[in-house]
């Protein structure tokens, strides 16, 4: 398998979005999630490579603050939605009209939040992600700026110090992290209820990090569940995680 392409355009607000690309086929637009970036989460476990084997065009953007993406520091640049409104940008820019949308973590958010905007895919799979992440996020958030602002002398210092480790090794500023922290909104019960795309809700059989995987395929109206091995940074790694992915999308 070649190596991704990487492109850059211009976002909603003149923000630099870098998204990554693999192999040929129907267009499949990949999320990553908080504190990461496309390559680490869809490339270097293989999951790109296993959706462009099954005939999709892998298109892994660098989420807004993330790898090789603009991170702005200001708040101005972090209204709510900032990161579901990137996604669509992203998607007018390459003029897809006939997609699937995936999402792990934060990216599994985003794609809601996306949604619940009016992006239509055609399938979406959320990775990663419970019912009170999309819909309660505020304790989870609340603990990220305070591992955030606080390192080992958070309220959780072992979260501490593992934050601080991460956003050091991936060059990720502190700043633009609390700034996707403050572009977050939750979604409604009634948001979700309301959307008709077909959706795989994928997790850890250990990951309870964003609440329920089963409430929130229950709640959706065109969900399925389906529960693969790890915790919430384990599962991830998981080849389990993008075979099921490329079962649903492939399916008929």
């Amino acid at each position: 398998m070649t190596e991704p392409r990487t492109d850059r355009f211009k976002s909603f607000d003149g923000q630099e979005i870098a998204f990554h690309r693999l192999g040929s086929g129907r267009p499949v637009v990949m999320l990553h999630g908080f504190l990461s970036n496309a390559r680490q989460n869809w490339f270097a476990p293989g999951h790109a490579a296993r959706l462009a084997q099954a005939g999709f065009e892998v298109i892994a953007a660098d989420l807004r603050g993330h790898g090789q993406s603009a991170a702005p520091v200001d708040l101005s640049a972090w209204r709510p939605d900032t990161l579901a409104f990137d996604q669509r940008a992203l998607i007018d820019h390459l003029g897809l009209t006939d997609f699937d949308l995936v999402g792990y973590s934060l990216g599994a958010r985003t794609a809601v939040r996306a949604v619940v905007g009016g992006l239509a895919p055609r399938r979406m799979a959320l990775g990663g992600m419970g019912d009170t992440g999309v819909m309660e996020a505020g304790a989870r958030a609340a603990m990220f700026e305070d591992s955030i602002r606080n390192g080992e002398k958070a309220q959780n210092p072992r979260a501490g110090r593992y934050i601080h480790r991460t956003m050091a090794d991936l060059g990720l500023d502190p700043e633009a992290m609390l700034g996707v922290l403050a572009a977050f909104k939750e979604t409604t019960r009634a948001e979700l209820e309301a959307i008709t795309t077909p959706t795989l809700v994928v997790c850890g059989a250990d990951d309870q990090d964003n609440g329920s995987p089963d409430a929130l395929a229950e709640i959706l109206p065109h969900g399925r569940l389906e529960i693969i091995p790890g915790d919430h940074i384990g599962a991830v790694a998981q080849a389990e995680l993008s075979e099921a992915i490329a079962a649903f999308l492939t399916a008929p």
